[in-house]
Parts: C-alpha cells; structure tokens; sequence
C-alpha cells in the first residue's frame, strides 16, 4: 500500500511538473505583455499631452489662429486613444477573446488607432502647409495686430495678408509660430507611427500566432 501511494504520488508530482513546464506558462506571461504593451499607452499619452501643450503655446501668441492651425483637439484625441489602452490593459486575459467587455474594447482600441493616425496625418498636412507659409511671411506691425503678406507690397500690391491680433511683436509669428508648426509636423509623426504600432498589435494578437487555450480533444497544448 505504502509503495503504491508512493508510486501515485509521485506520479502525480510529475504531471504537475510538466504541466508547470507547458507552453501555458510561457504563453501566458507573453500574452500579458503581447496583449497591449504597456508602453505603447504610455507613448500615446506623453505624445497627446505634447501636442496639446504646443497648440496652446500657439494660441497664446495671438487668439486669431484658426483651429486647423493649434491642433489641441488632436492631443486630446490620443489622450483618450492611451485611455483606452490602459482600460485594455486591466482587462483579464481570456482565451479567444471569450470575454465581451475584453473584445468590445479592444475593437474600440484598434479603431481609436487608425483614427487617431488618420488625424495625425491630417495635422502634419496643415502644419506642413502654414510651416510653408510662415516661413515666407513678410510682416509689419500695425497697432496691436501683426499684418502678414507672402510677397513684398512693392511686387504684389494686392497679396494675400493675415492679420493677428493681439501680438506685441511680429518675431513672435516668424519666429516662434513657424518654430511651433515645425513641432507640430514632428510630434504628429511620431503619434502617427505610435498608433500604427498600436493598431497592428490588435490586428496581430487578433489573428497571428498567440496562445488560445487547450483544445477539447486534443492530447496537448495548441497554438492558433
């Protein structure tokens, strides 16, 4: 009796160790960090407040910039996408997206994404576009306001001019605004590349090789 309970029980010991030592284990730690990476969160979050924090410096110059020129509605937007990932990350892991609340946030996630880079671009293009303008404004001050023209008066008397208000010195619109655009073009870029990163981690722990549990039938651990 003694050696038979032995015998079981090490037996026992045995198929516990190998379970220990199955793919599950590795898997599933890969699949915490796979599932959303942390930094990624962290990235969308710093580069959101970034490009928040810029556009309002640009506001500050002079109040008559245009929206499509202080791109503040383009931090927030990635401010929410980080949200979104951290909400993602505290999710429970489950097998083949067996959870509702784990898979509607992690759609969510994957659309908030290709939003946000689709706003990214668009931000770079306006940027780009009024970084192009400054950098050839001819301005004069004019009371309180900065009056700016693409070409000298003398060559083109009826130029296109823009006016911003409340502006002590015209250095502050060729100087720093065009110095801020310029900002703008690289922090957007590199949102844009974050959230492909974060996109094509959905679209890969979705549908590339990630541990989805053990398969009724089957006689050992499975990957899909």
């Amino acid at each position: 009796m003694g050696q038979g309970h032995k015998g079981s029980s090490d037996k026992e010991k045995k198929a516990m160790k190998k379970r220990d030592e199955s793919p599950v284990s590795d898997d599933g730690d890969k699949c915490r960090v796979c599932r959303f990476p942390l930094l990624v969160a962290l990235l969308q979050l710093l580069l959101g407040v970034a490009v928040t924090a810029v556009a309002f410096l640009m506001l500050a110059i002079s109040p008559s910039l245009l929206a499509r020129e202080t791109p503040h509605w383009a931090g927030i937007i990635l401010c929410l996408v980080s949200i979104v990932g951290f909400i993602l990350y505290c999710v429970t892991y489950l097998p083949d997206e067996r959870s509702s609340l784990q898979f509607i946030v992690k759609l969510l996630y994957f659309v908030l994404c290709a939003i946000g880079l689709v706003i990214s671009v668009l931000v770079m293009a306006f940027a780009g576009h009024h970084y192009n303008q400054a950098s050839s404004f001819i301005c004069e001050q004019v009371g309180e306001d900065c009056v700016c023209r693409l070409t000298p008066p003398q060559d083109d008397p009826v130029a296109r001019t823009f006016t911003y208000e409340q502006v002590g010195d015209c250095e502050a619109i060729t100087g720093s605004l065009t110095l801020y655009f310029l900002l703008q073009i690289v922090l957007n870029l590199v949102q844009a590349l974050v959230c492909v990163v974060g996109a094509f981690i959905m679209w890969k722990h979705r549908y590339q090789v990630f541990f989805a549990g053990l398969q009724i039938g089957s006689p050992s651990w499975q990957k899909v």
